[in-house]
């Protein structure tokens, strides 16, 4: 009986590390998604700029 509680005992700390850890890996990939996502905002806002730049130079009529 004893050593079933050992080793039930041995068992929950073995996952309370485990959940730990995945709570940790988790938290690191929220912080990288929400990079990331930053970082594609900010393309969009740069290509959007260049799609208006283009269309603005392709609506100026030629100068002779």
């Amino acid at each position: 009986m004893n050593d079933d509680i050992i080793e039930l005992q041995t068992r929950l700390a073995f996952q309370e590390d485990t959940i730990t850890e995945l709570s940790d890996i988790l938290a690191r990939q929220q912080v990288e998604l929400e990079r990331m996502q930053s970082n594609i905002d900010l393309l969009q806002q740069q290509i959007q700029h260049m799609i208006q730049g283009t269309l603005a130079e392709e609506s100026s009529p030629p100068h002779y």
